[in-house]
């Protein structure tokens, strides 16, 4: 199998346009991470203002305890909402540069096999176990490669429902009464 320059442009065409998608793709997500982080602050002020609001009209103690515990929840609740979205942007980034990665890596091993098979046809005879032996390593590192993908596709899955448990977790015990665990 020869190199010509014409295969050589596709290549890194191709490349080019792997890396300008990965580019995209991250300043998409900055894009959802700014706007998120913009619209929380905006919403943090307004419910400072409120807030401060509110204390301000305080009476009492009593009256003053009340409010800061009515106040908790709805904080807890939107930085629970506010950590879920980020995971969810940095999920769904993580997930589409993966998509590009394991292409490539399609591609990388259709090249390296069609590369092998052409120097097999042109190796000299006697080279079979040379050639067996180049094959049984692509095997085992492709078959690592398989592996340890669906390791890390497990561990972020069992990541992902752990962080739903705890931020579950983390909301009822404050939605519990005061002196009551949540089930």
């Amino acid at each position: 199998m020869t190199f010509t320059p014409e295969k050589f442009a596709a290549t890194n065409k191709a490349s080019v346009e792997n890396l300008l998608t990965v580019a995209n793709i991250a300043f998409a997500s900055a894009e959802r991470l700014a706007a998120l982080n913009l619209n929380t602050a905006r919403t943090a002020l307004e419910d400072s203002v409120a807030n401060v609001k509110a204390m301000l009209a305080v009476k009492d103690i009593k009256e003053l305890m009340a409010l800061q515990a009515a106040l908790a929840q709805p904080a807890v609740e939107k930085a629970v909402a506010y950590s879920r979205s980020v995971f969810e942007i940095a999920a769904q980034t993580k997930d589409e540069v993966s998509k590009i990665a394991e292409a490539q890596l399609v591609e990388a091993k259709q090249s390296m096999n069609a590369a092998l098979e052409a120097a097999v046809k042109k190796a000299p005879a006697g080279s079979d176990v040379a050639v067996a032996a180049v094959k049984s390593a692509i095997a085992a590192a492709n078959s690592s490669y398989d592996s340890m993908s669906k390791a890390a596709k497990q561990v972020a899955e069992i990541a992902e429902a752990n962080l739903a448990t705890a931020t579950s977790a983390t909301v009822k015990a404050f939605a519990a009464p005061k002196g009551k665990k949540a089930a």
